[in-house]
């Protein structure tokens, strides 16, 4: 009796499992069809840079900058919950270098770039963009 139900309980959860998976993978799939993954246009300067939350349109913002420049933005920074009232905050926002472009050939590209908000430049060479209200910086 006893194993009778493992093998039936066994059996029940290998079904669910396998609708499961079905269920997620067409969810995957129609996600897909309408929007695009600019993820692979940047790089992030460490694996503790996070950058999952950032919107589609940040996304395309770094992903045009890599398509101008013909090189991937690395970030060195991105969401920052405890930023105060900068859109890091938010994580509306990214600092980024671009290895090999001088920084006001990488501003040019993000002021060309839809949907642009901020855009910042620092001394250290970093460069500040995000999706938030258009304004325009030099901290040096």
């Amino acid at each position: 009796m006893r194993t009778v139900f493992c093998v039936a309980l066994a059996g029940a959860l290998a079904a669910t499992s396998a609708l499961a998976g079905e269920v997620t993978n067409v969810k995957k799939r129609r996600g897909n069809l309408f929007k695009h993954d600019y993820s692979a246009a940047y790089t992030v300067q460490r694996v503790s840079v996070k950058t999952e939350c950032f919107p589609e349109k940040l996304e395309a913002i770094l992903a045009h900058i890599a398509d101008r420049t013909g090189r991937k933005p690395i970030v060195t920074s991105g969401h920052r919950p405890r930023s105060g009232t900068s859109q890091h905050s938010h994580c509306l926002a990214a600092d980024i270098r671009v290895p090999g472009v001088s920084d006001k050939a990488v501003v040019a590209a993000a002021s060309t770039a839809p949907g642009i908000g901020g855009i910042g430049r620092y001394c250290n060479g970093i460069i500040h963009v995000d999706v938030g209200p258009k304004r325009r910086w030099v901290y040096c």
